[in-house]
């Protein structure tokens, strides 16, 4: 019985660890992006964050991406940051044809 408590403890342990490793990266990644977003582009990033947590992840992941590359040389404005979020966004919508006989 006691051998059983301390697995169920070491597993308690390594999910805590998890946790926590993958708070810190969260966090670490929210600083970096705060850094080269404006105020109102990371407010609006907020909401996409809130609004929709995949699309949250690959526009972070892509922007840190674009800055360790070296092709983010200013701040994102708001503005720009609506120009990649509607391309990321953007469908193929199909086009329906009518023929009239």
């Amino acid at each position: 019985m006691p051998e059983e408590a301390e697995e169920q403890d070491k597993l308690k342990r390594k999910q805590l660890e998890k946790r926590m490793r993958a708070m810190q990266i969260e966090q670490q990644k929210r600083s970096a992006i705060r850094k080269l977003l404006t105020p109102g582009a990371y407010d609006r990033l907020s909401n996409v964050r809130v609004s929709s947590p995949e699309l949250y992840s690959q526009v972070v992941d892509l922007l840190l991406s674009m800055a360790q590359a070296g092709r983010i040389s200013a701040i994102i404005t708001e503005e720009q940051l609506k120009q990649i979020l509607g391309k990321m966004t953007a469908r193929n919508e199909p086009h329906i044809e009518f023929r009239h006989k």
